[in-house]
């Protein structure tokens, strides 16, 4: 600990050259700097990563059964009895969904998606409305919940008649005419009932009606379906239920978790989040490089102590201890000041939101935060492993200072 006390003592005597005690607090001051921007900027992409997560969770269940091949799968009662009787199971929806036209003026390609009366239970979908109802009406007179995009390309947001929409889906390949192509294709009315608006990939994307309708559109049998979506009691253990129901299911189907239905979304987020990281971690090379200057300015003005310590029986270790301490204290000071100052920015913007949103298609005005205590535990790890680089070169040549003492 005694390493630890000539440090300290070192950082705030003052320096007989003024020029020491600017560059040990420029060091300082830029270690500050990269700590709340190391910080800050990570814990946004955690807040925008939690906006996303919540947004994409109102649309997408823990878990999701589809077929490995092809466009059907098909369903035992067996089956649904188990799943049914498993207790880790919240709910589920049976799905058919299939690309279609819709027309009313001009035509638009969507995903219809067919579910049952379980649907508005496990997803919130239902929540997202911003005008209209959740009714998906019957297989004779179906209902249409579209997504905010399509209506209005659609032309219905400032159409007040609602008038029917034409639907063209085209059959299942074993009901399909190759000598008519247009006896492959179904067509039928269907009534726009409700909005939603969650996100842009499902707002231009999604129109959700009733199962019993798409499946007689398709000429599906009552065992076909395209996919289950299953909500869990508890969603941490995705990955457990997710084997279990793969074993149930067979090789034939997949079973998929929210992340894999989203893998390549996250993992992009993921790997900005990263990058950023690594370029903010430049600032804190920069301050290794003030940090070096420092130290080696100090070694030159206090040689007549170290050979004073190696006089008294101080080993090169130790000296080199003293210093390398002396390169910790800089980094210790810089990193908390710098996390204060981080948390005191981020609540500022949860509070006073002092970086807006440009624009006003997003569900928030202002960039959203959100502090991790791993993030804190990285950044310090990253600081003290560059300071230690930046003290040890400083800190080697005071160790080998050698003894001149005179009478």
């Amino acid at each position: 600990m005694l390493n630890f006390l000539f440090a300290w003592r070192y950082f705030k005597a003052k320096k007989s050259t003024n020029a020491i005690n600017v560059i040990s607090w420029v060091s300082v001051a830029a270690i500050i700097v990269g700590t709340a921007s190391l910080i800050i900027v990570l814990s946004v992409f955690n807040g925008l990563e939690g906006l996303v997560q919540s947004l994409y969770s109102a649309f997408y269940t823990d878990l999701k059964v589809s077929p490995k091949e092809g466009r059907f799968i098909k369903l035992s009662g067996n089956q649904l009895q188990q799943l049914n009787a498993n207790r880790d199971i919240r709910g589920y929806s049976l799905v058919v969904e299939d690309k279609a036209l819709l027309q009313y003026g001009s035509l638009q390609a969507v995903v219809l998606k067919g579910v049952d009366s379980n649907y508005k239970k496990i997803t919130g979908v239902s929540q997202k409305l911003v005008k209209g109802k959740f009714d998906l009406g019957t297989a004779d007179h179906p209902g249409a919940v579209l997504g905010n995009g399509i209506e209005n390309a659609l032309g219905l947001e400032s159409d007040r008649t609602l008038l029917p929409i034409s639907v063209y889906l085209f059959k299942k390949a074993e009901l399909s005419n190759p000598t008519d192509p247009m006896a492959s294709v179904s067509t039928e009315n269907i009534a726009a009932t409700g909005t939603f608006l969650i996100q842009q990939d499902f707002d231009n994307k999604y129109v959700i009606t009733n199962i019993d309708f798409m499946k007689q559109m398709l000429g599906l049998q009552p065992d076909e379906y395209t996919g289950i979506e299953i909500a869990l009691k508890n969603p941490a253990q995705s990955n457990l239920v997710k084997s279990s129901l793969q074993n149930l299911f067979g090789t034939s189907c997949i079973v998929q978790t929210r992340y894999e239905q989203n893998e390549s979304l996250y993992h992009v987020m993921r790997m900005e989040k990263w990058v950023i990281y690594c370029v903010l971690t430049l600032i804190l090379i920069v301050a290794a490089f003030n940090m070096v200057g420092a130290l080696t300015m100090l070694v030159l003005e206090k040689q007549k102590d170290i050979q004073v310590l190696k006089a008294l029986g101080a080993d090169n270790r130790y000296v080199q201890r003293i210093f390398l301490s002396e390169g910790m204290l800089l980094a210790l000071v810089g990193g908390v000041a710098g996390i204060l100052i981080a948390i005191l920015v981020c609540w500022m913007q949860v509070k006073y939101k002092l970086v807006p949103l440009q624009g006003d298609s997003f569900l928030i005005d202002y960039y959203p935060v959100k502090l991790i205590p791993t993030d804190f535990l990285l950044v310090l790890a990253t600081i003290f492993i560059v300071a230690l680089l930046a003290s040890w070169f400083p800190s080697r040549k005071a160790a080998t200072q050698p003894i001149e003492l005179r009478s």
